[in-house]
């Protein structure tokens, strides 16, 4: 198998063995920012019905075509009509009916005038201008049309669609199953977050930079818990979470050292590997593979490397596994604020914090890079990437960028 294949490559992979994990019918009311699972088309009309957009007066516009203010034109006010009710009686030549936000429009009237352009009492209306036919008026159907799409299946169900999902009076919808996701630790220097630290030991903090990732793009972590560093005890611990989970993520072990036995693990536990290395820095040690139709990914232990390659590798699948119909990276071109002084002999990914208050799409790179910067990562939104073979990047050097965000 070969080493350090490109980014581009590792993410055809494993997109290639990844798809959505499955469906589920859920209430409405518990729907905010899962993945649609259907095909959505109105089957009624939004609003249902003529509506007046403001509180104001239903008239004949033919009643008023004269109005102005040197000859103004009075109307008879037949009743008046607050949102949910309806009208009595019709509106006739000379008259009007008082009607509020929302309410619907009379028969005979066919346009509205708000209050502030008129003069008015109890018993009449005053008009200083003319109105036009459909005036003031929204019409059925005007927000949405019986057979009109709303959203298509894998997109993210956010408030507008919730409420547009309530207004076809759906009680329901179907949506992607979250997919489970184990998390594994390796490495005998690892210690339980809440635990006191021996000599040569460090907190398992890669559980929690994971935990938190995976649940913001709609999965659900479940911790397996530090396996050490035996190729039984991290098998073990793989063969556990495949037969519980949709996909296992290991950090640790994945480099050419003596204790680096993840990827023999993987091998032990039955998974097939797709490829071990990938040519990017931070991230490039690595190792992804798939057992009984679910991915199988390690990362590296040291923090940035890991979260790079998640983001950069992992993201796109596990987006897939959700059921997103947009699962690539979210690519933007990006501008440097600042310098950048390492040379960069492979594709390279920067931390950053984007901006777009100037009309363009600006990265301002955090001060921490590298393999082990757990603090660089803070409050990032973007990667910029970097190509291969770069030097010294000057300030105001256009990128590929990727928004983390969505």
């Amino acid at each position: 198998m070969e080493a350090k294949v490109t980014y581009e490559e590792a993410i055809r992979r494993v997109l290639e063995v990844t798809g959505p994990v499955g469906k589920e019918r859920i209430p409405l009311a518990d729907s905010f920012s899962r993945i649609l699972g259907e095909a959505v088309t109105a089957s009624e009309l939004v609003p249902p019905f003529d509506r007046s957009p403001y509180d104001g007066y239903a008239l004949c516009s033919e009643d008023v075509k004269l109005a102005s203010p040197a000859h103004p034109i009075t109307l008879r006010i037949l009743e008046e009509i607050p949102a949910g009710s309806t009208s009595h009686c019709p509106v006739t030549a000379g008259t009007a009916v008082k009607i509020l936000t929302g309410a619907p429009i009379p028969e005979g009237a066919d346009a509205v005038v708000m209050f502030e352009e008129t003069e008015f009492t109890d018993r009449q209306v005053t008009l200083f201008h003319p109105l036009n036919p459909g005036e003031n008026i929204v019409c059925a159907g005007e927000d949405v049309r019986r057979g009109e799409a709303l959203a298509g299946e894998g997109q993210k169900i956010d408030a507008g669609l919730m409420g547009a999902l309530a207004a076809q009076n759906r009680t329901e919808v179907t949506v992607f199953r979250r997919p489970v996701i184990g998390l594994i630790s390796t490495g005998s220097e690892l210690v339980s977050v809440g635990r006191f630290l021996g000599p040569g030991q460090v907190h398992d903090f890669n559980r929690y930079s994971l935990t938190g990732t995976l649940l913001s793009l709609g999965c659900v972590p479940v911790f397996y818990g530090i396996a050490g560093d035996r190729v039984s005890a991290i098998a073990g611990a793989i063969q556990k979470a495949l037969a519980e989970c949709d996909g296992v993520l290991l950090t640790g072990g994945v480099s050419a050292g003596d204790y680096d036995r993840t990827p023999e693990a993987m091998e032990a536990a039955g998974v097939r590997l797709l490829f071990r290395g990938c040519a990017i820095k931070p991230g490039m040690a690595c190792a992804y593979g798939t057992a009984d139709g679910k991915l199988v990914g390690a990362l590296s232990g040291n923090p940035s490397s890991a979260m790079v390659n998640f983001q950069v590798i992992a993201r796109p699948a596990l987006l897939k596994l959700c059921g997103r119909r947009e699962y690539r990276p979210r690519e933007l071109v990006v501008t440097l604020e600042g310098s950048f002084e390492k040379k960069s002999p492979v594709t390279r990914f920067l931390w950053g914090h984007l901006d777009l208050s100037q009309g363009e799409a600006r990265i301002r790179i955090s001060g921490k890079q590298g393999n082990v910067a757990l603090g660089g990562m803070i409050g990032c939104d973007g990667m910029a990437v970097v190509p291969a073979g770069s030097g010294r990047l000057e300030d105001g050097t256009r990128l590929k960028g990727i928004w983390l965000g969505g």
